[in-house]
C-alpha cells in the first residue's frame, strides 16, 4: 500500500477519548484490517477449527446457500467485485467484543454462544411473540449482494442471506400507534469481553428505524453470509442490514425487536456524540472529524467517490425529501449529523 494512503487515514475513533485504545494500537489494528490485509489473512486460520476466522457457529445445510435474488444488483458506478470472504471476516466493528475501533473481532468471539437463540417481538403490536432459530429459518431465505459502508469510510460488497424485515414486522401486526422499530443486541458480559472492558458505554446496543424505513424492501433480517451461516464477528446468529445507512445502523446479534410510538434513543444518541437518528450515507454531510466524500475498499485500500444513499437512491430517496444534495459546511466536533 502506498505511503499516500497511510497518511490519509483519519482519526476514526467513534467514541469519547476516555474510552479509546492507545492510538498506536488503534492504528496497528487499522493496518491489520485495511492496509495490510493480505499478510494478516495469511496468519489466520483459513477455515473451520478452534479460534479460526471462518468458524461457522451453526449448521443449516437445508437453508444455505440461499438462492441469489438477482433483482437487487450492486449500485451503478461501483465496482462489482465481491469482497473476498476472508477480508470481510477479518475486519469488523463489533464493540461488544472489541470496543473503541474496528479490527480482528474474530479473535474474541469463540466463547459467544449463538445456539439456542431467541428474538422477542414486543411493544406496540397486536401479536407479540418470541421466535427461536427454527422459527426464523422457516421464513423463505434469499441471498442479496449489497454494498456496505461504514461511517469510518471503509466499504465492501457482501452477499447476505436472509429475508425482508417487512415480513417479520407484518407477522407481529404493529398497532397504528407504532411509528418506530427498535433493535436490541445481546448483552452478555461473560461472553462479550467488550461489555466488561467498556462499562462507560450505554449497553445494551440499540438502533432504530422509522416504520417507513423498516418496511422498505431493502432492509433484511440476515442469518447468513457468503452462502453460509452468519459468522459471529458479522453478528451471528441474526442481524439487520440497512444498506443505504452507515454500518452502525445495522445492529448485530439481535435479541429484541420492539415497536414504539415515540422515537427511542439509540446507542450513539444516549451519550454526547456526532451521530444522528437518520445516519444516511451522504457525501454532502461531513463527519465532524473527516469528510465522507470518499470511501475506501476494505482490503485493497482503493479510494472511490461515495454515492448518496450508498448508491440505493432509487429505493429510498422518496423517504427523505430534504436530504442535502449539495455540500454542507463541515461540522464542528460535537455537532450532530443527520
Amino acid at each position: 500500500m502506498s505511503k499516500e494512503f497511510k497518511a490519509d487515514i483519519p482519526s476514526f475513533e467513534p467514541t469519547p477519548a476516555e474510552v479509546f485504545f492507545e492510538r498506536r494500537k488503534f492504528l496497528t489494528a487499522m493496518a491489520m484490517g485495511i492496509i495490510a490485509a493480505p499478510a494478516f489473512l495469511r496468519s489466520a486460520n483459513s477455515s473451520k477449527g478452534k479460534g479460526g476466522m471462518l468458524v461457522e457457529p451453526l449448521s443449516r445445510p437445508d437453508i444455505f446457500p440461499a438462492k441469489r435474488k438477482i433483482e437487487y444488483r450492486l449500485p451503478a458506478g461501483l465496482k462489482t467485485d465481491i469482497t473476498p470472504r476472508k477480508v470481510a471476516a477479518s475486519y469488523n466493528n463489533f464493540y461488544e467484543f472489541l470496543p473503541g475501533h474496528g479490527g480482528p473481532v474474530w479473535k474474541y468471539v469463540e466463547g459467544f454462544e449463538v445456539d439456542p437463540w431467541k428474538v422477542e417481538l414486543t411493544g406496540e403490536c397486536n401479536n407479540p411473540m418470541t421466535l427461536d432459530l427454527d422459527d426464523l429459518f422457516k421464513f423463505e431465505h434469499e441471498e442479496r449482494l449489497y454494498h456496505f459502508r461504514c461511517v469510518e469510510r471503509w466499504a465492501m460488497n457482501v452477499p447476505w442471506s436472509g429475508f425482508p424485515l417487512c415480513k417479520l414486522i407484518k407477522k407481529a401486526e404493529p398497532k397504528s400507534s407504532a411509528k418506530f422499530v427498535s433493535f436490541l443486541s445481546a448483552n452478555r458480559p461473560k461472553q462479550m469481553r467488550g461489555l466488561r472492558n467498556s462499562p462507560s458505554y450505554p449497553w445494551p446496543y440499540r438502533e432504530s428505524l422509522s416504520m417507513d424505513e423498516a418496511m422498505n424492501e431493502l432492509v433484511m433480517v440476515v442469518t447468513g453470509v457468503y452462502g453460509k451461516p452468519l459468522l459471529k464477528q458479522h453478528g451471528a446468529p441474526v442481524r439487520i442490514i440497512v444498506p443505504w445507512k452507515y454500518g452502525y445502523k445495522s445492529p448485530k446479534s439481535v435479541v429484541r425487536i420492539e415497536f414504539f410510538s415515540q422515537q427511542p434513543k439509540n446507542f450513539w444518541q444516549i451519550q454526547p456524540h456526532e451521530y444522528g437518528f437518520l445516519s444516511n450515507v451522504n457525501p454532502n454531510i461531513p463527519h465532524p472529524r473527516w469528510s465522507q466524500k470518499q470511501s475506501v475498499w476494505l482490503g485493497s485500500g482503493e479510494w472511490f467517490p461515495t454515492p448518496i444513499f450508498n448508491g440505493y437512491e432509487k429505493y429510498v430517496a422518496h423517504l427523505y425529501p430534504d436530504e442535502p444534495r449539495i455540500p454542507q459546511k463541515p461540522l464542528r466536533p460535537g455537532q450532530i449529523a443527520r
